[in-house]
């Protein structure tokens, strides 16, 4: 039966594009360029991994990607998450998964500090048993590397779990572990990118119904 849901952050609890654009928007401002980061195109970057996300959305300002990928990320520490950056119906249907008894985790590129701070800021903290993030030693998704550690803590086997995710990288880590994906829409896969062998979603309280109903059935 169903005990562990494992969830991807970015794009699948918060949509985050904007704190980035408004971050990089600021860095732009700083160094007296005059270009706009369209809030739509940016959304494609989003699940790239921080350095390209810097690098592309900075564009010709980017001088050093390492040194500007550090102070995006000590910027976005810097900045508070507000609670309307999280998906309708998220806050209500992770409460419901825990009333039901489920275990909860995250499972997210983004840096470990960063998780820890967005999950508090948007009240979501309480959720979660674990929480892995990206960190030094570990290869981001769709590496094994973050999934296993996390497996590891909870001591699930893939039969256990559903792993939710937004994007080409998500299904792909949940493939490659046995683990049967639930795939959010509403977030940051590669345009034209089709989500093959697993449940969809176009919204979060559906998901959850998916996976309550999933639950009961094997208890």
């Amino acid at each position: 039966m169903i005990r562990h849901v494992i969830f991807d952050l970015d794009g699948t609890l918060v949509d985050s594009c904007a704190t980035c654009v408004e971050i990089l928007s600021g860095m732009l401002a700083e160094r007296g360029d005059a270009a706009a980061i369209d809030p739509v195109a940016a959304r494609s970057y989003m699940s790239r991994g921080g350095l390209d996300m810097v690098r592309g959305l900075l564009g010709d300002a980017c001088v050093d990607g390492e040194a500007d990928l550090a102070d995006f990320r000590a910027r976005y520490h810097a900045h508070e998450t507000s609670v309307e950056t999280l998906f309708p119906g998220v806050a209500e249907g992770l409460a419901r998964l825990r009333a039901a008894g489920l275990t909860l985790s995250i499972c997210s590129n983004k840096p470990q500090g960063l998780c820890e701070k967005v999950l508090a800021d948007t009240g979501l903290a309480e959720h979660f048993a674990f929480v892995v993030g990206g960190q030094p030693g570990m290869r981001p998704k769709p590496a094994p590397d973050l999934l296993d550690a996390l497996l590891a803590r909870i001591d699930g086997d893939a039969t256990a779990c559903a792993f939710v995710g937004d994007s080409e990288l998500d299904h792909r880590i949940a493939a490659d572990a046995a683990i049967p994906f639930h795939f959010l829409t509403h977030g940051y896969a590669e345009p034209g990118w089709e989500a093959r062998d697993c449940a969809s979603h176009d919204a979060f309280t559906p998901l959850i119904d998916a996976l309550l109903a999933r639950a009961a059935a094997h208890a």
